[in-house]
């Protein structure tokens, strides 16, 4: 589903990523592990067309998108992949389904339509008592589930979450990994994250273990 070809990107003059190449199957749970500052969320966000490289391709479904204008770009973003990322990034002056709704509403989905997907799928994750809720009213797990649903919203084709368990605690970040996993057996998505947390890493179909901009090892598991 996506070829990554040779990724270089330098901020400054402290080159981030190193000729980096991997390809990732549809429907594959991928995590990539390694140091602080070993080049992973740049990589994630690159993947995720977050930010371009400096050379390099990336291949999704057959298009390369970093040669896509930034408008066709956002358009594409919107609609094939949803974002979660360690500190959930909802917006605080809106409510719970506000919320989820948001990335429908921007891909131009009617309000009441957008809405009522956002309403399920809270339901779906167990918040349906939340809807009208702000951010500040939830616990940290409460707000990373709704991140989860809010990625959902447009059925994209890859979920990206940058360190997703990084603010949980240990029985949040047991449910997140529980609804990870059931998301990927019920609809086939392909799932990228970055993380530091063994207990996700090495539940997953696949390991990129990455050290100074470079990949060092790929394990299938």
């Amino acid at each position: 589903m996506i070829q990554v070809n040779d990724i270089c990107k330098s901020f400054d003059k402290l080159q981030v990523l190193k000729s980096v190449s991997l390809s990732i199957a549809d429907g594959e749970m991928l995590t990539i592990v390694g140091p602080s500052g070993a080049g992973k969320t740049t990589l994630l966000q690159i993947i995720g067309s977050l930010e371009r490289p400096d050379s390099g391709s990336v291949i999704f479904d057959g298009e390369d998108i970093t040669r896509l204008k930034d408008s066709r770009l956002a358009a594409f973003r919107n609609r094939n992949m949803g974002f979660v990322f360690q500190f959930h990034q909802l917006l605080p002056e809106f409510t719970l389904e506000e919320n989820v709704a948001l990335p429908a509403l921007i891909g131009g989905t009617a309000r009441g339509e957008a809405i009522a997907h956002a309403r399920k799928l809270l339901n779906d994750f167990g918040l349906g008592s939340r809807l009208d809720h702000r951010p500040a009213q939830l616990s940290g797990g409460e707000r990373q589930r709704a991140a989860v649903a809010r990625a959902l919203i447009n059925d994209p084709k890859v979920i990206l979450a940058d360190e997703p368990t990084g603010s949980l605690d240990s029985h949040n970040r047991a449910e997140l990994y529980r609804l990870f996993f059931d998301l990927r057996q019920a609809t086939g998505k392909t799932f990228i994250i970055v993380t530091h947390d063994d207990t996700l890493a090495l539940s997953s179909d696949r390991v990129i273990r990455m050290n100074d901009g470079n990949i060092i090892e790929d394990s299938a598991r």
